[in-house]
């Protein structure tokens, strides 16, 4: 799933005495595990004081915005307070010397007013033309919202009958590459795919590239809702032989739709979850904190923590979620050791961006979720797969999850593999770390990529 963050976000200036002398790119470098990060702070003035974007260009990423800052006294303070980060610097001799933070993480950061180079990213498996299949621009309404959905179709060539699969994105808005970091992976496995003999129907999420914008309500299962219409316009193209890959939470809403629906006969999961997503959550919480070098002390206080929140949201049967939970988070946030306690003044700020997602009524429908109740009346084939070092959906848990719902359908047509060094998006990974995304050149393994292709020729 995608509900990781960069390693930073930025700002907003509130007050500034010498807000020339800081406006332009900034740029530094952080090394993260071995690993370096450059970074660029583009601070504009306006009418209201400063505003700033920061870029990571090894990350792919350009334009994040940020919080706050303050310029003051030749010092300046960067908080984004959603991220629990902080860049405290002194400005002398065109330089800033400071400290980036984050959570427990303290790193030496030097920011020069001269622009780091760009750099460029290397995807050797991004698609180039000319292709030897068939692309085609589509979109379809959803009945059930109303909301329209933009998407590629690709088809090969020469071939009366093909299976075709629909392309299920995870957490957030995407579009239809799934792109992030740079990296395509969705465009990649459609061209393997369309390649081999396989169609593909890959969408924007709504609100995301040509698609229309969805509600704030939006939920799974509005998502579910759009991939169900998904199914129905191929079915109506004339295709017979449809599946979905939905990977992260994608790989959830894969069995929510094919529940229901019998035209779909056939689902592929990558990095599904396969247990109750608050217990999914607390050993994603574990895992991507110790790759991040946290102590085993702060994973054990912050399991406490998330363990209390997510069981009141869960739990909560009143009508005003948000300002109930707020008693909660402050009163936690006050019991936790010192190493971890979010300062006084930024306390208000913490809390309010947490609650924003927290109260959320896609993250409370994703808190309750139980895969359970869809996997065990899935009978149709079913190829699970993950990575052994994915941080974001453990892959023993997940898919030991899986496969005992698939048991208990009595499905007698299904597969787990785990992949011996993969991560999330299904790279060959050194540590696994979200950090690591970026600097990975391969997009998807090509194990992945042949593994699912001749499944799918080969299933019945």
């Amino acid at each position: 799933m995608k509900n990781f963050k960069l390693l930073f976000a930025f700002l907003l200036c509130v007050q500034s005495s010498y807000c020339q002398d800081i406006t332009g790119s900034w740029s530094g470098e952080i090394k993260v595990q071995g690993t370096t990060l450059p970074l660029i702070f583009n601070i504009v003035k306006n009418d209201s004081g400063l505003t700033s974007t920061l870029d990571s260009p090894a990350q792919g990423a350009k334009g994040i915005a940020v919080t706050s800052t303050i310029f003051k006294d030749n010092e300046l303070l960067i908080q984004a307070a959603n991220l629990n980060l902080e860049f405290k610097g002194i400005y002398k001799n065109n330089l800033i010397d400071g400290v980036f933070s984050q959570g427990g993480l303290k790193l030496p950061l030097v920011l020069t007013k001269k622009a780091t180079p760009s750099v460029v990213i290397n995807r050797p498996q991004e698609p180039k033309p000319p292709f030897t299949y068939t692309v085609e621009e589509v979109s379809f309404v959803n009945p059930k919202d109303n909301n329209t959905l933009a998407a590629t179709l690709t088809t090969p060539k020469n071939k009366a009958t093909f299976p075709i699969a629909i392309m299920i994105t995870g957490s957030g808005s995407q579009n239809r590459d799934e792109e992030v970091f740079g990296h395509k992976p969705f465009w990649v496995i459609a061209d393997d795919f369309a390649n081999k003999g396989i169609g593909v129907l890959r969408i924007d999420d709504r609100g995301v590239g040509q698609s229309s914008k969805g509600s704030h309500e939006d939920t799974t299962e509005n998502f579910a809702s759009d991939i169900n219409t998904a199914v129905t316009f191929l079915n109506n193209k004339g295709f017979d032989n449809v599946g979905l890959i939905g990977h992260s939470e994608g790989g959830l809403i894969a069995p929510m739709v094919a529940a229901k629906n019998k035209n779909v006969k056939f689902i592929i999961a990558m990095a599904a979850p396969g247990i109750p997503v608050d217990q999914l959550l607390l050993l994603q919480t574990a895992a991507v904190s110790k790759s991040q070098g946290a102590k085993n002390e702060e994973i054990t206080s912050s399991a406490v923590f998330n363990q209390k929140v997510y069981a009141f949201i869960k739990n909560y049967s009143a009508s005003n979620l948000k300002m109930d939970l707020k008693t909660v988070l402050v009163a936690e946030l006050k019991i936790l050791p010192k190493e971890q306690a979010v300062p006084q003044d930024k306390l208000d700020d913490f809390v309010e961006s947490q609650l924003q997602q927290l109260s959320s009524p896609w993250f409370v429908y994703f808190l309750k979720c139980n895969p359970d109740n869809y996997w065990s009346k899935i009978t149709i084939p079913v190829l699970a797969i993950n990575g052994t070092k994915d941080v974001q959906v453990t892959a023993t848990e997940n898919l030991k999850g899986i496969e005992n719902s698939l048991k208990k359908a009595n499905n007698k047509n299904f597969e787990i593999q785990q992949f011996d060094g993969l991560n999330h998006l299904f790279q060959d990974a050194k540590t696994g770390a979200v950090s690591e995304y970026a600097t990975i050149e391969q997009t998807i393994s090509p194990k992945v990529l042949d593994k699912m292709s001749t499944w799918i020729l080969n299933k019945d």
